[in-house]
């Protein structure tokens, strides 16, 4: 019996926009910080209605990847704004403060993607990935510990002095020279205890309970761009998320 050919699933046309807009991003047309064009001038663009547009620029905010400013117009999202960063760093403070954070690069070295980084990360296994380790102090105080694998082709050339010389958040370090933005990460939490390395680094005693975050964050095209490792302190922090 012949088999029924696979139609395919209908994409509503708004969709179908975003799509675009998406595509457009990822090929740096629009980078970020920047303005898009208007409503009107995509409408033209994609022979599409200003409705439909306006449509796939609303999902597109709410999925923080543009940000509408009143009487200003639409603009690519950035991480360089200091609203951006707790939505990839949710350990907060347990007396509500905003605490000045600095990152403390350790390492960074080029390996060869193994089994675990290569799944991770979407590549094949021996393919060359850049290793970071870092230290993310807030007001001075040692709190996370990460161990980081980029994709080599992402980040070519990026080296120790250039970790250390940003006074920036690595997102927006990998955004500003690379031009690669993370646009959604995925996190598996679990609790550790800690061991002698991890206890020596953030100055805490063998065995005090920690968190254990695996991350991997997606840029343009859901194409993995980072998978981390971090142990999180919370004697004076927590982990916060907003469900709904």
């Amino acid at each position: 019996m012949p088999s029924r050919a696979t139609v395919p699933a209908f994409r509503p046309l708004y969709r179908q926009i975003q799509d675009l807009i998406v595509q457009a991003l990822a090929d740096r047309e629009w980078l970020p910080g920047e303005m898009i064009p208007s409503e009107m001038d995509l409408a033209a663009r994609f022979e599409v209605s200003q409705g439909t547009v306006r449509r796939a620029i609303d999902e597109l905010a709410a999925e923080h990847l543009l940000v509408r400013r009143q009487g200003k117009g639409t603009y690519v999202a950035t991480h360089a704004d200091p609203r951006a960063f707790f939505r990839f760093l949710r350990l907060i403070p347990d007396d509500g403060s905003v605490p000045r954070s600095r990152s403390e690069p350790l390492e960074c070295q080029s390996l060869r993607a193994g089994q675990e980084v290569a799944k991770a990360l979407a590549i094949n296994h021996g393919d060359p990935v850049l290793q970071l380790r870092r230290i993310l102090r807030f007001d001075g105080e040692p709190v996370v510990v990460d161990e980081i694998y980029l994709p080599a082709d992402l980040f070519p050339n990026l080296t120790l002095d250039q970790l250390r010389a940003s006074d920036r958040s690595l997102y927006t370090l990998f955004e500003s020279l690379f031009g690669v933005r993370m646009v959604r990460a995925e996190e598996k939490i679990r609790a550790v205890a800690a061991d002698a390395v991890a206890a020596q680094v953030l100055g805490i005693e063998p065995g005090t309970p920690l968190l254990s975050v695996e991350r991997t964050a997606y840029t343009y095209g859901n194409r993995p761009a980072e998978w981390r490792r971090g142990l999180y302190a919370t004697a004076n922090h927590h982990y916060f998320n907003e469900l709904g």
